[in-house]
């Protein structure tokens, strides 16, 4: 038995629990996924949530907003997560400690290179600088992207992204909105990390006027997976990466240090679609 779960607030939507179900099927171990939702477990603490983990046999834990932040200045991560990238969103309990990774951002690499291939990224002008856009923006940095602009309602918080990759030695700007519009015409690759697109959010945070030279865009929303964003793109001629990839990989990411197996994505989206064949819509 493989005992794992997802931390959150408000997280009853999640498909993470399908997911791993599925992989452990076909690994051929029991796998459960326990969703340990923040707004329904009375006098919630983060420690403490852990902690009870750890000691009542989960293998390991996702946790995901609001927090990855916390969680990472509580765990020792793992070797492969880069020092600047100050979240984690995958906790691993051992004998000798409990061990953070964040498989987003490795995640969004395999995504964009399953969809792009070899294509380095470019400039890139982010929208959203939360704890997704975190991880994307350090995917980016390992994808050897040549700029990252961001842009966040919150400047603030758009310039403290843009230090943190700035500490990382990533070329990174913040991009205010008098100059929005210009960076959307000379940047390579797009992306939203914002919540506009989702069901409950519907629109686009791009202005579709200024698609066209753009290469290539990825949306993080997956519900729905075809957002008017790359609708707009794709009827612009720009390639598409949509956010299940995100979800999957990260996913895929994760249960590997789970479970020290190893997935073959390919068969696990095949095995995927097959089990639930809305997942292509949203």
């Amino acid at each position: 038995m493989l005992k794992l779960g997802l931390i959150g607030k408000g997280i009853s939507r999640s498909q993470s629990a399908r997911l791993h179900v599925l992989l452990g099927r076909m690994c051929g171990m029991d796998v459960t996924y326990d969703y340990l939702d923040s707004d329904v477990i009375k006098d919630f603490d983060l420690i403490k949530q852990l902690t009870t983990c750890a000691e009542t046999g989960y293998a390991g834990v996702n946790v995901t907003h609001p927090y990855k932040t916390s969680a990472r200045k509580l765990i020792t991560p793992r070797k492969r997560l880069p020092e600047a990238l100050g979240s984690v969103n995958t906790v691993v309990f051992r004998e000798d400690g409990w061990r953070g990774d964040n498989t987003d951002f490795v995640g969004f690499m395999r995504g964009y290179q399953k969809q792009f291939g070899d294509a380095k990224p470019g400039t890139v002008l982010q929208m959203g600088a939360g704890g997704v856009g975190l991880a994307t923006a350090f995917g980016l940095r390992g994808l050897g992207a040549d700029k990252i602009l961001i842009h966040d309602k919150d400047a603030a918080r758009g310039e403290e992204l843009v230090a943190t990759l700035a500490a990382a030695n990533a070329n990174a700007a913040f991009v205010g909105e008098d100059d929005l519009s210009d960076a959307v015409r000379a940047s390579d690759g797009l992306i939203n990390c914002t919540p506009v697109g989702m069901n409950q959010y519907p629109g686009c945070p791009f202005d579709t006027d200024l698609f066209g030279g753009q290469k290539w865009v990825f949306d993080a929303v997956y519900t729905p997976v075809q957002t008017a964003f790359l609708r707009a793109a794709a009827k612009s001629g720009i390639d598409v990466m949509t956010g299940f990839e995100l979800f999957f990989f990260q996913g895929i990411e994760a249960f590997e240090v789970f479970s020290g197996a190893e997935i073959d994505a390919d068969a696990a989206r095949d095995e995927y679609f097959n089990a639930y064949p809305e997942a292509l819509t949203g």
